[in-house]
């Protein structure tokens, strides 16, 4: 990727701060122009004390300052910005390049094809809809973990992965000769994040008349956060606001508070970067951080390596940050040397920001923050997180007990709501007389006895026992018992942790002291390593570390995100069954961030997130019921029990060992790979040609219907924007995720999504996942809420108050009869009447991945208004992106203290104008004949945001804008 970017295709005028233009000169003499806010702050003398991210976001507002979309009112607000002050101006924000990855990035590349196909049909130029930033698409999502704990893993998951996805990959290969400006980073290569760490990213850019000015980004994955340990100001967004950044549209955002994180002391012996991040997590969640940039600074930050860096940076969303900024120093500097970048862009690079004023990490009272949180890096210790939610830290030694605690609780209390009584019970998984496939049972059968004793029960409080046996049972060879508790994938998997050298060269060396201690990984668990990118399975081999992975069975599986989004492929059909039968909990142990309900397999309720090292280490033990602070791993040679202190890695070792992972010649060596030997499965995809698609007819991609009918004027611009007499859609409870409402992973065959597919002659097997026919919306809109462990609280409990799960709802008919059916189904009856519907929900709706297809999919099936406690922050704003009304309830007020059961008709009247953030007006027809009215906050935040639902969305505002 080039380090010089196109000029904007709009006339400028005259810059208003033409006297912040200086020049700055590099190590090696080399000059460059650049806005310095140095200069700037002579007028503005409250730059000084602006928090780093904060002055980055001033250059880019100062830098586009062309008096049409950026003036000058803009930059005196910035950079005016006070710590603590009401939140009403709104910024414009122009990013420097645009990044995707190929679950989001194929619907956003078929809105730009629909759009050139919209034009045409106007009649108008469709070479108009052209990027107008670089955008560069990773290919990382459509990986699946099929095959697994054999050498040829990788080859034959990346076969069958093109087979999958060669209708999207030929699409994608349109798209890269339509749009000059729109690239393509290959299956194979890694995780968009590592790759957008690694390659992507090129610290600063000039434009075409040499003004130099610094990376920034926004990208259509939450975690593209990422990006923020290495200084650079970006966030993930819904691929809807992408697609307006990438045609020219700021992205505009409510000034931000900015939290400043103050760090000290050093992690202690034993303790890894996703260690600190999950406390980071917990500590943010709980400080209630969402909407706003969190900014590490202190002399503990000074200490962390890059790559630690980048894990806490990029688990922003699940502390619910707009960011997770670290400032540019000496140790981005020597990330950038060891990953290979160029030693002119090197010296560019800290020669503009040391000019800015912007390089080092600030210590405390340098900067105005709107508040301060401290850790002290000593107070760390060894945890997992879940089993639901990644902000629910547990210190290893809890696990265990956490476990046992939550197996009888009910839902209300993140349980699982069990009889306590079951929680010891094994079931046998019968291999009908046959030998367990490797493939299948990870590494070769040995008896697995079941545990004499797990727990001890006193009263109500489950206390441990060391009562763990790997003795030999009576069970046959090849036949394996499973129970609660048991982890049943182990997953070396996604962007936080396969970035960072530091932990996984803690695995590799955890698995080496293992296999010598004659450890092994127990039969029933499928284990994975999925790299970010080929670069770790290089200084994982050169190290010597890369056989006794294998050994354990974590073979290289693929180089993509995998079981962290619902890839992890499906367990043995024995196994299935006998989870299901029985109902058992069992567990999956993944160094990811995400393990939301049904995200990681559809019939493993518990989900651990973990440092690759215990990964590793769960596999081993076999169950998370196994205190590892108080019981032996296993028993290796001769019977002998061995502990995790046994076989855990000192920083020392890692240390001696990390010369092998920062060697740029071999990071220059892989990425130049992308344009010249991408590899020969890619080779053979051919896309048609044009500069408009031609839209075959495919189960994959379809044009999508956001721009049927459409006119250059918007159809009701000033119209009525109340919604009447509308009927409840779902009564949810607290944290739908954006996975509850449109799930990445399997396609249940039962399921409307299912039926659709088999009914276009689809066989099962070829289903592939929801994420991977992002691109066709007649599946996407049947798979909306769709999940299946969400839970309607609409559809009355059982008689035992548990809840019936799946995405199903009471239809009404006119006279109010109700009946249950699939929500999608209940949907279009609706819509065919012209009847709007509503959902109810509770807190932090929308957590979880920035997904627009759960806004478009709530927008296709008629759903007018979302009427929430509270929105995570990308969700609120793609239901806005897709003419859907966001409502806050205020105060003390639920659907639930309002006594809502579904039966009710609701009118939904917002100020005619849609003030942002303006009271709106909710009133409950109940089926007795009373009403009851209820004064809402309207979430549409910005006046732009007014604009974009006014045109019907952002997509129709973009294109009239272009087209105009």
């Amino acid at each position: 990727m080039a380090a010089t970017a196109t000029t904007p295709r709009f006339s400028r005028m005259p810059h208003a701060f033409a006297h912040t233009l200086k020049t700055f000169k590099t190590a090696s003499g080399k000059t460059g122009r650049f806005h310095s806010l140095p200069a700037l702050a002579q007028q503005y003398p409250k730059i000084n004390r602006l928090p780093v991210s904060m002055r980055i976001v001033l250059e880019s507002v100062l830098r586009n300052c062309d008096g049409l979309k950026v003036n000058a009112e803009h930059v005196r607000q910035v950079a005016n910005w006070f710590a603590n002050a009401d939140r009403s101006d709104e910024i414009p924000f122009v990013v420097a390049r645009v990044v995707l990855q190929d679950f989001t990035g194929v619907p956003l590349l078929a809105d730009l094809a629909a759009m050139r196909s919209a034009a045409s049909r106007l009649g108008r130029n469709a070479a108009a809809i052209e990027p107008l930033v670089p955008v560069d698409l990773v290919v990382d999502h459509s990986i699946m973990v099929d095959h697994y704990g054999t050498k040829d893993s990788l080859d034959l998951n990346m076969k069958l992965e093109f087979k999958r996805n060669r209708e999207r990959y030929q699409f994608m290969k349109w798209g890269m000769q339509a749009f000059n400006t729109f690239g393509v980073v290959p299956p194979g290569f890694g995780i968009v994040h590592q790759v957008n760490l690694e390659y992507l990213a090129r610290g600063v850019f000039k434009t075409a008349d040499g003004v130099y000015y610094p990376d920034t980004l926004v990208g259509t994955d939450s975690h593209t956060t990422m990006i923020n340990g290495i200084g650079v100001v970006g966030w993930g967004v819904g691929g809807i606001e992408a697609e307006a950044a990438m045609l020219g549209q700021p992205v505009y955002m409510l000034t931000p508070d900015v939290v400043g994180f103050e760090l000290t002391g050093r992690l202690r012996e034993g303790c890894t970067a996703t260690d600190l991040v999950l406390t980071v997590t917990e500590i943010l969640r709980r400080h209630k951080v969402v909407g706003k940039f969190v900014e590490f600074f202190g002399e503990g930050t000074r200490t962390l390596a890059l790559p630690d860096r980048a894990t806490i940076a990029n688990m922003a969303p699940e502390y619910g940050a707009t960011m997770g900024f670290f400032p540019v120093d000496e140790r981005t500097i020597e990330y950038f040397t060891g990953t290979g970048r160029t030693k002119d862009e090197i010296e560019a690079f800290e020669a503009y920001f040391r000019a800015q004023g912007l390089f080092g990490v600030p210590v405390a009272g340098e900067i105005d923050y709107t508040s301060v949180v401290k850790l002290d890096l000593g107070d760390v210790t060894p945890s997992l997180a879940g089993p639901k939610r990644p902000q629910d830290r547990i210190e290893i030694g809890k696990v265990a007990s956490q476990f046992a605690s939550l197996y009888s609780k009910p839902p209300t209390e993140n349980g699982f709501n069990q009889p306590k009584e079951t929680l010891l019970t094994r079931h046998l998984v019968k291999r009908a007389g046959q030998t367990p496939d490797p493939k299948s049972l990870a590494s070769p059968p040995t008896p697995l006895a079941a545990p004499r004793s797990v727990m001890e029960m006193e009263g109500n409080k489950p206390t441990l026992a060391s009562a763990h046996s790997d003795a030999a049972s009576e069970v046959r060879v090849e036949d394996v018992t499973i129970g609660n508790g048991d982890v049943l994938i182990a997953a070396i998997t996604s962007c936080t942790n396969t970035s960072n050298p530091g932990v996984l060269l803690a695995a590799g060396l955890l698995a080496k002291k293992a296999v010598e201690a004659g450890l092994r990984v127990k039969p029933h668990v499928k284990t994975s390593l999925a790299p970010g990118s080929r670069i770790v399975t290089e200084y994982l081999t050169e190290s010597g570390l890369m056989p006794y992975l294998e050994k354990l069975g974590f073979s290289l599986v693929g180089y993509g995100c995998t079981t962290c989004i619902g890839n992890a492929g499906d367990l043995t059909p024995e196994i299935n069954e006998a989870i299901t039968q029985s109902d058992l909990v069992c567990a999956a142990v993944l160094s990811g961030n995400r393990n939301f309900e049904a995200r990681i397999h559809p019939n493993l309720k518990a989900n651990f997130l973990a440092s690759p090292p215990l990964v590793v280490a769960y596999a081993i033990a076999g169950t998370v019921l196994r205190d590892l602070m108080t019981e032996p791993v296993g028993k290796g040679k001769g019977g002998k029990d061995v502990w995790l202190g046994d076989i855990w890695p000192g920083s020392d070792e890692i240390h001696a060992l990390m010369k092998y992972a920062m060697k740029g010649k071999a990071f220059r060596a892989n990425y130049a790979k992308v344009k010249t030997e991408p590899g020969p499965l890619w080779q053979e995809i051919h896309g048609v040609r044009g500069g408009t698609y031609t839209w075959p007819q495919s189960t994959y991609i379809a044009e999508p219907p956001f721009f049927e009918g459409f006119q250059m004027a918007p159809a009701a611009a000033g119209g009525d924007v109340s919604v009447r007499n509308a009927r409840v859609m779902a009564l949810f409870g607290d944290s739908i995720t954006t996975d509850h409402i449109s799930p990445a992973g399997s396609i249940k065959e039962s399921s409307p999504a299912g039926q659709w597919l088999l009914a276009h002659g689809v066989k099962k097997p070829d289903f592939n996942s929801y994420g991977a026919r992002r691109g066709n919306h007649e599946v996407m809109m049947r798979g909306t809420f769709a999940n299946v462990r969400i839970k309607n609280l609409m559809i009355p409990a059982a008689a035992d108050g548990s809840r019936e799960e799946g995405g199903v709802t009471l239809y009404r008919d006119a006279a109010g009869h109700a009946e249950k059916m699939f929500i999608y189904d209940a949907a279009m009856k609706y819509v065919a009447q012209g009847r709007a519907t509503v959902v109810f929900a509770g807190e932090e709706y929308g957590t979880g991945s920035s997904r627009d297809w759960a806004a478009k999919g709530t927008q296709l099936l008629g759903i007018k208004a979302v009427i929430a406690r509270s929105f995570e922050r990308i969700h609120r704003s793609n239901l806005v992106g897709m003419g859907v009304l966001p409502l806050q309830f205020q105060g003390s007020d639920t659907w639930q203290s309002l006594r809502l059961n579904g039966e009710e008709l609701v009118d939904v009247i917002p100020d005619p104008e849609l003030k942002p953030q303006s009271d709106a007006r909710l009133v409950i027809h109940r089926a007795d004949g009373s009403s009851l009215e209820v004064i809402c906050k309207l979430r549409i935040d910005t006046p732009i945001e007014v604009d974009y639902y006014r045109h019907g969305g952002i997509l129709p505002f973009v294109l009239r804008q272009l087209l105009a």
